[in-house]
């Protein structure tokens, strides 16, 4: 009897649970085949097979809604397309749960030992449809965008073995080993779901692999694709920084959690951009000019140490509420503060150790973000630990005002927190000790392993007494839970410096401004002002709210003369010795308004100023290790 699909899909729904309610402790049978064909990048398609053991009876295949290192519900099931199933060789029906959609239940015939589906990935062909992952010259395979894999079973009971079809004489990267390659077609060899997921793939038309620490037993490589050959030329003196944030980290963590280690590094206008931690491998992407206009992007080069960090922090040494058995059950997010936090302030210390960042621009980027964190006026709300739930509420859409809402603050803040942390160490012990004994002491366990080892806050404070006894819960909680009004400043002082504001942004920053063609006004008028005049990045209660700015709108003048950026700083400088206000012409849709500012105290930039008399804590936490 024929059923309609309606009373099909409700039949099936009652059968065939919406959320496995148990996972199995058992290996799933056989192995997993999956062939991605990455050969269409005209059109940016990839094109899936898989064949799938299977049973006759009901089977449910899930395609990955929790995406590996970026701590949300942020599976591509928009861009998931062409669903179709064959068993014996015929194609059978397939339904989506209604309740949880990343679902496809299936109902295998008799007789049949597996099942074939295929489908295809569209990669996003404008930057509105989400992130590029192929484009002409680069392609990156994420394989949680190209896999459905069998419900109720651990992923890392499931066996894949993964096959890839790039164009005509591309090279790749990546952490997965080869079994083999014949032509443009790749063999890997088999392991489990989990692993594979963690493993993703960058190849190019324009490839260079830099190793990055020659002669060693345990290899680190860069494997770089870029839009055009030029852009992988790299000069001796550009790599050994490089190499030196290899050993540098080495003698931080005391230990290595891999077989060996791979940059994936797209230098890219059109492959979209991404800094992304894997076990054994990252994802980064940055705009061209990396190594060709080496000087201008000095703070693009904090990525690769952070990203590097993540081996041993949010990889090997893992949150325990991160413990979970698929790629469809959510994950907890309550000690993303260590897993990014620290390796936020690792990734800026390692940058400044090995060179790739100096010292003193180190110093300006630190000073904006504590001017930053301590200007947010949404602490009075929201504590810094409901930040780390961000990634679930919002999934990194743009705010309206970020200032008073938040964001992922558990980064940044979290940095500052952790530099605190490790001033207090040094003070305490009388700079005996430090924040490199706890991450020799924490990550550096079981050298050699690379299977995760999961932590709870309890054993972060274990291990933080082990250095230094302190009450670190207390320390932690306060700063975690706690509504301000001001940024955890404290680290900042005990290690000898302070935040000020002068008339003139330091060279460094003002680089960064030009680079990113905006200019910042947060901590006079109370916004930035960023390309073709947008206002944006609003301080909630500042001049610009008060007088009833918003986003959406456009600055077009400055006292009745054109806007650009010095003519503001200007108009900024010159009201510090008149009392006459500030006039700004607005557009927000078809309305034009005049503001007036009644403000006279200047520009004001964040920078770090010495402490006199006071030892030079930073000084010594960004020296190389020897």
């Amino acid at each position: 009897m024929f059923l309609p699909r309606a009373i099909l899909a409700t039949l099936l729904a009652c059968a065939y649970p919406a959320h496995a309610s148990s996972i199995s402790d058992q290996p799933y049978p056989g192995t997993i085949v999956l062939k991605v064909d990455a050969t269409n990048t005209a059109q940016q398609i990839f094109r899936v097979r898989e064949s799938i053991p299977a049973q006759p009876g009901k089977l449910t295949l899930l395609y990955p809604q929790w995406v590996v290192g970026n701590h949300g519900p942020s599976g591509t099931l928009s861009q998931f397309a062409g669903l179709k199933v064959f068993a014996n060789g015929k194609q059978i029906d397939w339904v989506r749960d209604t309740v949880n959609v990343y679902a496809f239940h299936i109902d295998v015939p008799q007789g049949a030992s597996s099942v074939d589906v295929e489908f295809q990935y569209l990669s996003p062909t404008e930057a509105a449809q989400g992130r590029t992952t192929m484009t002409n010259d680069i392609l990156g395979v994420q394989w949680q965008s190209v896999t459905l894999y069998p419900a109720g079973y651990d992923s890392r009971k499931i066996t894949m073995q993964a096959n890839l079809t790039v164009p005509k004489d591309w090279q790749y990267g990546t952490a997965l080993e080869t079994a083999q390659r014949s032509g443009d077609e790749i063999a890997f060899k088999p392991l489990d779901l989990e692993a594979m997921m963690d493993s993703p793939l960058f190849a190019g038309r324009y490839f260079r692999r830099i190793d990055l620490d020659p002669g060693a037993r345990i290899p680190v490589h860069l494997n770089v694709v870029a839009d055009s050959a030029d852009q992988l030329e790299a000069t001796p003196e550009q790599i050994a920084p490089h190499r030196a944030m290899v050993q540098q980290a080495y003698k931080l963590f005391n230990s290595q959690h891999y077989k060996h280690y791979d940059f994936l590094f797209a230098i890219s206008d059109e492959f979209g951009g991404i800094g992304r931690e894997h076990h054994q491998s990252s994802e980064n992407g940055v705009k061209l000019g990396y190594f060709t206009e080496w000087s201008k992007h000095e703070a693009r080069r904090e990525l690769l140490p952070h990203e590097f960090t993540h081996s041993w922090n949010g990889k090997f040494r893992r949150p325990a509420d991160q413990n979970v058995p698929n790629f469809n059950t959510p994950l907890q997010n309550s000690l993303l503060w260590v897993y990014e936090g620290q390796t936020q302030y690792w990734g800026a210390v390692l940058a400044a150790r090995s060179g790739l960042i100096k010292a003193e621009h180190t110093r300006d980027l630190l000073a904006a973000t504590a001017a930053r964190y301590d200007n947010v006026k949404g602490r009075e709300w929201r504590a810094v630990q409901d930040t780390t739930n961000d990634p679930i509420v919002n999934g990194r859409r743009p705010q309206g005002w970020n200032n008073w809402q938040r964001a992922e603050d558990y980064y940044s803040e979290g940095e500052l927190i952790w530099l605190d942390a490790d001033t207090l160490i040094r003070e305490l012990s009388g700079d005996k000790r430090s924040l490199n004994d706890f991450a020799r002491r924490f990550f550096g366990v079981d050298d050699g392993v690379n299977v995760a080892k999961h932590y709870t806050f309890e054993d972060v404070v274990r291990e933080l007494n082990a250095i230094q006894p302190y009450d670190w819960a207390t320390f932690l909680r306060s700063r975690l839970d706690g509504h301000g009004p001001r940024a955890p400043l404290a680290g900042l002082a005990r290690a000898g410096w302070k935040l000020v504001y002068t008339e003139k942004p330091t060279d460094f920053l003002k680089a960064q401004e030009e680079q990113s063609k905006s200019a910042n006004f947060q901590y006079s008028l109370g916004f930035s002002v960023g390309a073709e005049g947008k206002l944006e990045a609003f301080q909630w209660d500042g001049l610009g709210f008060k007088a009833g700015l918003s986003g959406g709108s456009t600055l077009l003048a400055v006292n009745g003369r054109a806007y650009k950026a010095e003519v503001l700083r200007a108009a900024i400088t010159a009201a510090k010795t008149s009392k006459d206000p500030i006039k700004l012409l607005v557009k927000k849709g078809n309305l034009y308004q005049t503001y007036e500012f009644d403000y006279h105290e200047g520009l004001k930039y964040p920078r770090l100023e010495r402490i006199s008399g006071t030892p030079d804590r930073l000084e010594a936490i960004l020296q190389p290790m020897k």
